[in-house]
């Protein structure tokens, strides 16, 4: 590093070293930001081994358009936005996609009554287990038809690792238009599991 110390520069100051031709700088933004950018990738993905590869070709992306970024937004943000176009890019399938599960859907905790928390107890039976799982089962095929647009945010949403402005930059829509996504294709899910018998009480 130059003048300035890596553990003490601001990502706007690596990205400034790293626009000069400080490959160190680079290298310490890559470490700050690699487990972020490896969550948004598993989010779109589904498989470690794919994120791997996403997140990999997201930084050398980045590097190669650092010239590009003014700080109009956060590093990371725009960081990860590359990520998930890159993710998405990359995305063969609906079901490698939805290989992150319900338990993933539940983490936002921003709604209450979610139909997972009500098959759940502190020691449930084997039929409240199997009753979960093939719960699990009708929502991950559900998630699956619902449309692109809700589909990826509330899989977004549903990974707890992205506040409402980096998903908003992420998606390439505003904030507002974000949370009308997660909390339509809430309202659509718990509306199709109904039709499986599944109480909305």
């Amino acid at each position: 590093m130059t003048a300035t110390q890596p553990q003490a520069a601001s990502d706007i100051d690596l990205v400034r070293l790293a626009q000069a031709g400080d490959a160190d700088a680079f290298g310490e933004l890559v470490e700050r930001n690699r487990r972020v950018v490896f969550r948004a990738a598993l989010a779109a993905v589904g498989t470690p081994a794919e994120a791997d590869d996403v997140a990999q070709e997201a930084f050398v992306a980045a590097y190669q358009k650092l010239h590009s970024f003014r700080g109009d937004a956060a590093f990371r943000t725009w960081l990860l936005a590359i990520t998930w176009r890159k993710a998405i890019d990359r995305r063969k399938s609906v079901t490698r996609w939805l290989k992150r599960t319900v338990t993933s859907f539940d983490a936002q905790g921003e709604e209450i009554g979610d139909p997972i928390d009500r098959l759940t107890s502190r020691d449930p039976s084997q039929e409240q287990t199997l009753s979960a799982a093939e719960l699990e089962r009708h929502v991950r095929r559900l998630i699956g038809t619902l449309p692109r647009k809700l589909r990826d945010a509330l899989l977004l949403a549903g990974s707890g690792d992205h506040s409402y402005e980096q998903m908003s930059a992420m998606l390439g829509i505003p904030v507002g238009t974000v949370k009308w996504r997660v909390s339509e294709a809430r309202r659509v899910l718990k509306q199709k599991l109904v039709t499986f018998g599944y109480s909305n009480d």
